[in-house]
């Protein structure tokens, strides 16, 4: 028995990062950048090294770089914890798994450390892949909070739901993570958009960024449970972006959503201590007119233009500054 799972890179439209926050998102995938997982039946469960991983340098200058770029850590763990967390929930909702071992092969296409959700794709597709080779079940709504526990509780990573649950919806998802819903379900309203309400969108990504804007974060999180109104404020604002995104796209207005992006990066700037680059990033977009906030953490951008020669003139905004640009392919 073989089977393999594809999990897309995301970008988060409107109202990050007010998910960890009990705020409201809306996020897409896109079909550009993935990561896919393979299972083939195997003797015994064995978990196959891709270039994340890899041991071998050309030399110790070589070695250096790389773990200046990616540090010590590849994407073994993230599939061995998806393995541990998948065998404990069956175990705890006695689900029986059928008596066969795998050989795991994974690969990546999305870009590093620009904020795209590389890491849990690569979880969400293992997890994927567990599902179709034991033939088992898990909810759609559960399986994200199954998928963010590989990170938070196995890893100790600091993560979120939106990630995960675009990556098990795919397409374009609005998500609303209400305090009260979360503490009496575990789970949030996830209400799928058509995609084809989505005005002209691009991204565009460093491509030779290795971390995202945010690694000084502020004690945002600390302060937020400490109460603090600023942020606590803002945390709302983002949500009401998100809400207010919504419901212009399923009116059929989405061109009219590109102020409201500008708004959620203008937010953001005044809460977090981003780096010059990933300023940078921004300006460059909307000195053309297109509108720009983060797809993510930072590192790639996701915003809106108006037509083929504002898209021209994003990509000669970028020469020479190692940016890619691109028209995301839409689910």
């Amino acid at each position: 028995m073989a089977c393999e799972a594809i999990a897309y890179a995301r970008a988060g439209l409107i109202g990050n990062p007010s998910d960890g926050y009990f705020g409201k998102t809306i996020s897409f995938t896109m079909r550009d950048f993935g990561a896919k997982v393979s299972f083939y039946e195997h003797p015994e469960v064995e978990i196959v090294p891709s270039m994340r991983d890899r041991s071998t340098y050309a030399s110790v200058r070589d070695l250096v770089e790389d773990v200046q770029h990616f540090g010590y850590y590849g994407a073994i763990r993230l599939v061995k914890a998806a393995i541990r967390k998948f065998v404990d929930y069956c175990d705890r909702e006695k689900i029986a798994l059928p008596d066969r071992n795998f050989q795991v092969r994974y690969r990546t296409t999305i870009p590093r450390h620009v904020g795209l959700a590389g890491s849990s794709a690569l979880v969400t597709a293992t997890m994927k892949c567990l599902l179709e080779f034991y033939e088992a079940e898990i909810p759609k709504h559960i399986l994200p909070n199954l998928i963010l526990s590989v990170e938070t509780e196995e890893l100790g990573i600091g993560a979120g739901l939106q990630d995960r649950v675009i990556q098990v919806y795919e397409g374009c998802v609005f998500m609303d993570f209400d305090r009260a819903l979360m503490d009496a379900r575990g789970y949030g309203i996830y209400e799928e958009i058509d995609t084809a309400l989505l005005p002209n969108i691009y991204i565009a990504y460093r491509t030779r960024l290795a971390e995202g804007s945010e690694v000084f974060h502020n004690n945002i999180r600390e302060r937020w449970k400490n109460g603090d109104p600023v942020v606590i404020d803002a945390m709302k604002e983002f949500a009401r972006f998100a809400q207010e995104v919504k419901d212009l796209l399923v009116a059929g207005r989405g061109k009219e959503i590109g102020p409201i992006l500008n708004k959620n990066f203008d937010l953001r700037r005044t809460l977090y201590r981003l780096s010059d680059d990933n300023i940078d990033l921004v300006e460059r977009a909307r000195s053309v007119g297109a509108s720009a906030k983060f797809a993510g953490s930072g590192g790639a951008i996701v915003g809106t233009y108006e037509d083929d020669a504002m898209f021209q003139r994003l990509n000669e905004a970028y020469a020479g500054t190692g940016t890619a640009v691109i028209k995301p392919g839409l689910m």
